[in-house]
């Protein structure tokens, strides 16, 4: 492979870093993010190079913060881009796109992305125990990846957490820690755990690499549209760091030569119960009020204080994007609507996603012409329990002609 990770580079004074497991600079408390050698890059990748590689979120493998070929989930990624008509009419736009991370490999979340690309460089750095605090699909994709992979595992949950979510980490024998309390005090738990042990937390010690592979899924669009930006790329947030990481996969591109530099906006969504992104978006400010106790069922992006929440609104803001929140109700008909449409099953993240993009149609900040991508980042499955008063039961009959004959005449 050929490798152009240059450094870890601090986004508030710039200092540089080695490649090690760290995430904040010592001087400023910045956060560290991985730096690229771009006039090689740009030099090496062409869309054909790209297009030859393997059937993966790997084609983009120089994109990516190793120092090796990767190790770790070598089937995840190239999830579908779909032409959502139906859902578009419904909406009152043109030309709607759905990228469907809901089926993505293992354990059907983008998840499986960072945690592809952290496991990969904690096996380069010798870590044997790999560990993260989630709201439930980060713990599900980190807990499969190192069943595969031969790592041991811990993963720290809010205690509250959905049942499915659960044990879709449980599953894999990971040892599953529920803490009573919000997402953020579990946070606090494992940077604490983390300064103490030598394991390798994917969103805290290893968060540059982690956040990078959030990237692929911006390169998958790119790629899938026939190497051109959407104009609109609707987007859910809980530490806002996937917004920013596929903006900076379509920067990344135009810095490559991969597509063609145009204007493009990005547009963040967020739960009601949990919106401290998009409070501070609408107040004009970049001063981001945790939420401390997050009441939503959109549990996935129940993350009160976002870690790059500050950098999703200069995100939105440069790109001439907005972002929006739903409350409950709104998130749950957005599931219904996209599943009745497109047959897409997405998690209440993705209602949010499905929710906020019909209020940003309807407020004009998304006009009806131009192309336009939903990003879904998560499956119904996960998650299907919070619908259970809102479908029509089913109708239950005995095994004769003649009940079900009643039925169809109804």
């Amino acid at each position: 492979m050929k490798e152009f990770f240059d450094c870890l580079k601090c986004k508030e004074c710039g200092r540089t870093y080695p490649k090690e497991a760290q995430h904040v600079c010592e001087f400023d408390f910045g956060p560290l993010e991985a730096t690229y050698n771009y006039h090689k890059l740009k030099k090496y990748v062409t869309r054909q190079l790209l297009e030859s590689g393997p059937h993966s979120m790997w084609r983009y493998e120089a994109f990516l913060p190793l120092e090796e070929s990767p190790t770790v989930g070598l089937h995840t990624g190239m999830t579908p881009l779909i032409r959502a008509h139906r859902l578009g009419k419904v909406l009152g736009v043109k030309e709607l796109y759905i990228k469907n991370d809901a089926i993505n490999y293992p354990s059907l979340s983008f998840k499986d992305r960072v945690v592809s690309v952290a496991l990969s460089r904690a096996r380069e750095l010798n870590f044997s125990i790999v560990s993260c605090a989630s709201t439930g699909n980060l713990a599900n994709s980190l807990a499969a990846n190192a069943a595969s992979s031969g790592f041991k595992s811990y993963v720290l949950i809010p205690a509250d957490l959905e049942l499915a979510k659960v044990i879709g980490s449980l599953v894999y024998k990971t040892k599953v820690i529920g803490i009573r309390g919000s997402y953020d005090k579990v946070n606090r738990l494992c940077s604490e755990i983390a300064g103490k042990y030598r394991w390798a937390f994917v969103n805290v010690n290893f968060r540059p690499y982690y956040a990078e592979g959030s990237k692929t899924m911006g390169f998958e669009i790119l790629e899938q549209m026939g190497w051109e930006i959407p104009d609109h790329t609707v987007i859910c947030m809980a530490s806002g760091s996937l917004l920013t990481k596929i903006d900076k996969a379509y920067r990344e591109a135009i810095i490559c030569g991969l597509v063609e530099d145009k204007p493009y906006a990005i547009h963040g969504a967020q739960a009601l119960g949990c919106n401290p992104i998009t409070a501070a978006f609408k107040k004009g400010t970049d001063l981001i009020r945790p939420v401390p106790n997050p009441s939503t069922i959109a549990k996935s992006l129940a993350i009160g204080t976002p870690a790059d929440g500050f950098y999703a609104i200069q995100t939105i803001r440069r790109t001439g994007g907005f972002s929006e929140d739903v409350n409950d109700l709104e998130i749950i008909e957005g599931i219904k609507i996209l599943a009745e449409t497109e047959g897409i099953f997405a998690e209440t993240a993705g209602g949010v996603t499905v929710g906020c993009a019909k209020k940003l149609i309807e407020k004009g900040h998304i006009p009806p012409s131009g192309k336009i991508v939903l990003c879904i980042t998560g499956n119904g499955l996960k998650t299907a329990d919070v619908l259970k008063d809102h479908l029509q039961p089913i109708q239950i009959i005995d095994p004769t002609i003649q009940d079900f004959d009643k039925i169809v005449a109804l």
